[in-house]
């Protein structure tokens, strides 16, 4: 089983015997929810139950009426017997967006406490959003495909390694040669195989860059199935702007052209804000929102009409783009511009460290990839993302922090392939694996 940053969580909430609220954990379809849920629960409970909704929706429908605890706690009784008190049993509810009436009786079954439970969903970002559920009942946490650092972790990086590089992060000391090249090398793997456990288990412990590719390939597939679960007027321009994401981040200008989803040249976000809403709550596409006056809190000042839209994961985007060939994303001579590859898995890491993505846009000054809030300082950080040779090719950024500049930005970052580790005047120039530590 792979090391996962979310058991915390889990551990934390399953040894806290006075917790009144259910905890929810949502995310895109095989981020690895279901198992890390079930190993990680069944060390802590001495009966384990395991409800699959979904399959339950597909075959005999049993929870279809299930309408009060007592019917939930009958139907439980002849599926799984007599089961302890809540101390010793945890019920795994799985995909319960499938039955969304069940939402509205988590309250009450926590209140009643006659067992711990535990929920999980694959499109229940949006159940979440359009769902009626009492407030206090549950605790919602959101998971994402492996960041890098857990993808050390699956390559049995070594943890003072890790605290090693997060040294040099911090006191902006240069790395070890030998260490930079290799964890460059792990960081371009990542690349490669993505966060999805499934990809990653094939691509490390089998060695299989074909069965990752069709792994990749199968999930990609479920997304678009996802994408024409919503009703018919919305789900063929849900699945239009899906299949445009790669083509959208091959361009100089990455912001999605609303245009090209339907080629109506009055197209806006407004036009698609259902469509763009599904496969951002659903968690198989990530939003990067403009900003050109970038002050904090960055909500503020977004703008509402140019988007960016990531995959969730970047195993799917080089899959899409290289299929088998690695050495597009190995060799570094290739000739190959990575740089959507570079900055979806930025985008990535970013996001499943609780950043919000912004980026700046401004036909004056240019553009920069992330902007972020930093919330010690409250202030923005800017963060530039190079995928080739040249680190120094820039024009935006500096502007940003200038002192006496428009935007006089604290500091920013520019990461790349480099073991350039130092800050020149309010740039500070980074390996792009250290963005883990952001």
């Amino acid at each position: 089983m792979f090391k996962r940053k979310i058991q915390t969580e889990l551990e934390k909430y399953f040894t806290n015997k006075e917790e009144q609220k259910i905890l929810i954990i949502y995310g895109a379809r095989q981020v690895g929810k279901s198992y890390i849920i079930r190993n990680t629960a069944k060390s802590f409970f001495k009966n384990y139950a395991e409800i699959d909704l979904k399959d339950d929706y597909e075959t005999n429908k049993l929870f279809s009426n299930v309408q009060t605890t007592k019917d939930f706690y009958t139907l439980v009784s002849s599926l799984f017997g007599g089961l302890n008190n809540s101390d010793d049993t945890i019920i795994f509810l799985d995909e319960i967006q499938f039955y969304p009436h069940l939402m509205t009786l988590l309250k009450p079954l926590a209140k009643e406490r006659k067992y711990r439970y535990i929920v999980s969903g694959s499109l229940l970002g949006i159940t979440l959003r359009h769902s009626f559920i009492p407030m206090g009942s549950i605790t919602e946490k959101r998971m994402f495909p492996m960041d890098f650092e857990e993808f050390l972790w699956a390559n049995n990086y070594g943890e003072s390694a890790i605290d090693e590089l997060k040294d040099c992060f911090l006191n902006l000391k240069e790395v070890n040669q030998s260490v930079h090249e290799y964890t460059l090398r792990l960081f371009q793997d990542y690349l490669l195989s993505g966060g999805l456990p499934d990809a990653v288990n094939e691509y490390i412990i089998n060695q299989n860059v074909s069965k990752m590719r069709q792994v990749q390939n199968e999930i990609y597939t479920y997304y678009k199935d996802d994408c024409s679960k919503y009703d018919e007027e919305h789900n063929l321009k849900i699945r239009r702007i899906f299949d445009l994401l790669p083509s959208n981040m091959a361009n100089k200008v990455k912001r999605i052209q609303f245009k090209s989803i339907e080629g109506k040249d009055d197209s806006n976000l407004d036009k698609y804000e259902d469509e763009f809403d599904y496969l951002f709550d659903s968690g198989i596409s990530l939003p990067s929102r403009a900003v050109s006056n970038p002050v904090f809190p960055l909500v503020q000042s977004k703008s509402k009409n140019l988007i960016k839209a990531y995959f969730n994961d970047v195993g799917l985007l080089t899959d899409i783009l290289y299929k088998n060939n690695v050495f597009a994303v190995l060799n570094k001579d290739s000739g190959i511009n990575l740089g959507s590859v570079y900055e979806t898995a930025a985008a990535m890491e970013l996001i499943a460290h609780g950043h919000e993505l912004y980026y700046f846009d401004s036909k004056k000054v240019g553009e920069v990839d992330f902007l972020i809030n930093d919330y010690d300082s409250l202030s923005i950080v800017p963060i530039e993302i190079k995928s080739g040779n040249d680190q120094t090719n820039f024009r935006a950024i500096p502007k940003l922090v200038d002192p006496n500049g428009n935007y006089k930005l604290s500091y920013g970052y520019i990461l790349g392939n480099k073991n350039i580790v130092k800050k020149d005047e309010n740039l500070i120039t980074l390996p792009i694996y250290m963005i883990m530590f952001l």
